[in-house]
């Protein structure tokens, strides 16, 4: 079957105590609790991708870090149902820092025939279907498209094919990963390659016990 001309990928880790949100179970001090949020994130956000994908047209993938081969299958299953996808695809998210895993999947995706790729995380209890379907729309207009997170980071990056073939893979290159200078530093460098950028709403993701409150309490 020919692959969609638009990839959206959710990159997500495995939600087990003690392999995810290290940071957000230091701040709540237990590793279940955190395993927990991360299991409702995950959902929340496929389920958000999956409305997206359908009215967008297209693919959505599953990127799992902390799973194998056997278990991801399973899991697969049971996401597919759960989300009303059956054409939900979970793949390795691969190896690396999070700039080689974005890129290796990018490159999967434009292998595979893809004209536009989106790539989310699971860290947005505000992520709406509309967000990722202007994502794709301004992908139409720019050869890159970024949502700034609240922290200096961002919260979801795209490309056309034009805009990865043009030198795009400088903007996971290098990066400050997990600081607040991830953002401007991506801006530059596309700015650099003269790489136009539309940029989406700005959006808040969750690290710690302090920034998870308003969502649990909603």
């Amino acid at each position: 079957m020919p692959i969609a001309r638009r990839q959206l990928v959710v990159l997500a880790r495995w939600p087990a105590p003690g392999r995810c949100k290290r940071r957000l179970a230091a701040s709540f001090g237990s590793s279940i609790r955190a395993a927990a949020v991360q299991r409702q994130l995950t959902h929340h956000t496929l389920a958000v991708a999956a409305k997206a994908a359908a009215s967008c047209g297209a693919q959505l993938s599953l990127a799992v870090d902390g799973l194998g081969p056997r278990a991801t299958r399973r899991w697969q299953q049971q996401l597919q149902a759960w989300c009303d996808c059956a054409s939900l695809q979970l793949v390795p998210q691969g190896k690396g820092n999070l700039g080689c895993r974005m890129h290796g999947q990018l490159g999967r995706c434009f292998r595979g025939g893809a004209e536009q790729v989106v790539l989310i995380g699971t860290d947005l209890p505000g992520l709406e279907p509309s967000d990722l379907e202007q994502a794709f729309c301004r992908l139409n207009e720019a050869p890159v498209v970024l949502g700034p997170a609240l922290d200096g980071g961002y919260w979801l990056i795209g490309f056309s094919r034009a805009g990865l073939a043009k030198g795009g893979r400088r903007l996971m290159s290098g990066m400050a990963w997990g600081t607040d200078q991830v953002l401007q530093q991506s801006l530059d460098q596309a700015a650099q390659l003269a790489l136009p950028v539309a940029l989406l709403r700005e959006q808040s993701d969750l690290d710690t016990a302090a920034s998870l409150s308003p969502w649990l309490e909603r």
